[in-house]
């Protein structure tokens, strides 16, 4: 069997695989074996930096950078925390000031995130902005509970050449770029705002109509009634991440709407139905054939939310051509509906959703059509083919009764033979199968063979990672 030589693969396709690695100890391993090979994950490693307090210790990339300038040519993204430069600064007395160094030599820096939860201002931003201004930086994020202060946001006024501003404040008053959006209007093209309640909407339309280039919104505490009118001003959208209050009047915009292709709503409801009128409003933000994504993270004191029939036949009239992806989250479907979607939309590639099914099989069944689809991941309550009555309960003995319950339990389970069997059968294309907390990956392997390797299909299964939704 050839032996591998990490010094015989081609320097140029190296990047690109180590890309391919999102947990750092990976591409710490891959920097240490070989010389070529830390050459490619150098950059990669260095690429996002932040700095955090783990088990009382601190550890922040200033250190590295100060002691090693060349390796700042490689940042891209830094995250500061306040608490790093806050409760830690009696033991730490230079964090700023090295933080600040160091992030002077990031000559290639595009992009800061300050994240805050202290209750109180923390002056120490402010230190942060003169650096902002001389390495042009394209991006700024803020999560802060408490506002920056008057000084901050003045500086922050007087700045252009922006790409992206994200802006999370979750006291003070609201921030919604007035007195900025003019300085902003030739570059900004990603915009988030996650405080706008009490902002009146004609406000809100005067902002976004000097931002014409924006191509991604993200929207907190805006009504619903206003969001149809207000992405009039959106020529160019192509992201839109909102709330539905389920508040004031719904007319149709005289004006065209911009061609969404990522729509994300998020709602809550006392109704299991979901909030009145969601459904028609979310038709009405896409009325053109172009969405390609649609997510929605929805919630009911009620249960589960139940997605409507109509309403998926209406999307499927104006997007069956173009959507990708349909990840409805906790929100029910029926097994109609999901052989519907499946049908419907040839295009599918990802489907999340909650559904009641009786076993994997009828599952199975309802996405045999799914030519595309590529991901599956499935809330699923269990239940009966037969529901037992009352009498036949009563008819049955012990060892039936135990028997019966543990054959209904155990069609829960999916095996990963079954798993890998969904996968590889009839050209599926599913690579991921989740069913609530089980995750099943699926991938080609090379296996050694006494005449060389071999190409084998395997099935991995681990617990699906517990995230908490987006904000």
């Amino acid at each position: 069997m050839i032996s591998f030589k990490p010094e015989d693969v081609p320097v140029d396709i190296l990047p690109p695989i180590f890309a391919h690695l999102t947990d750092r100890r990976h591409l710490h391993a891959v920097a240490l074996v070989s010389r070529t090979f830390n050459g490619a994950a150098t950059p990669l490693l260095y690429r996002t930096l932040d700095g955090i307090i783990s088990k009382g210790r601190l550890h922040h990339p200033s250190r590295t950078l100060l002691k090693r300038p060349e390796l700042a040519q490689y940042v891209r993204h830094v995250t500061e925390t306040g608490a790093v430069h806050g409760t830690i600064h009696h033991s730490h007395p230079t964090v700023t000031a090295d933080a600040l160094a160091s992030l002077r030599l990031c000559i290639n820096l595009e992009s800061l995130t300050w994240n805050d939860d202290s209750s109180t201002a923390d002056p120490i931003f402010l230190s942060f902005l003169p650096i902002v201004r001389q390495l042009r930086i394209r991006e700024i994020i803020i999560h802060s509970y408490s506002d920056l202060g008057e000084e901050a946001w003045t500086l922050l006024r007087q700045m252009s050449g922006f790409t992206k501003v994200a802006i999370w404040c979750m006291e003070g008053p609201p921030r919604v770029l007035q007195g900025w959006s003019d300085k902003l209007g030739a570059t900004l093209t990603h915009l988030e705002l996650g405080r706008c309640a009490g902002v009146p909407p004609t406000i809100l339309g005067s902002v976004l109509s000097q931002v014409p280039l924006l191509q991604e919104l993200r929207l907190r505490g805006v009504p619903s009634a206003a969001i149809p009118s207000l992405l009039t001003y959106l020529p160019n959208l192509i992201t839109l991440d909102v709330e539905f209050q389920g508040s004031g009047l719904y007319r149709s915009s005289n004006m065209p709407l911009p061609r969404l292709r990522n729509l994300t709503v998020r709602t809550s409801s006392m109704d299991s139905m979901g909030p009145q009128k969601l459904w028609f409003w979310i038709r009405q933000l896409s009325p053109y054939p172009s969405l390609e994504s649609f997510t929605l993270n929805a919630f009911s004191v009620q249960g589960p939310i139940m997605v409507p029939q109509r309403f998926i036949m209406d999307l499927a009239s104006t997007h069956k051509a173009t959507l990708r992806e349909f990840i409805v989250n906790t929100a029910q479907l029926t097994l109609e509906d999901i052989k519907y979607l499946c049908r419907t939309f040839p295009g599918l590639e990802h489907l999340t959703c909650s559904v009641a099914s009786p076993h994997v099989n009828a599952i199975r069944q309802a996405i045999e059509n799914g030519r595309n689809l590529r991901s599956l991941r499935l809330h699923v309550q269990w239940i009966s083919d037969v529901l037992p009555t009352p009498s036949w309960i009563q008819a049955l003995s012990a060892d039936d009764w135990q028997r019966w319950t543990a054959e209904n339990k155990a069609a829960e389970r999916l095996t990963v033979a079954e798993a890998k069997d969904i996968m590889v059968s009839n050209n599926s294309r599913i690579r991921v199968i989740g069913l609530g907390e089980a995750l099943y990956t699926g991938h080609w392997v090379c296996r050694p063979a006494s005449d060389g390797t071999e190409l084998e299909f395997e099935v991995l299964k681990d617990l699906a990672p517990r995230r908490w939704a987006a904000i």
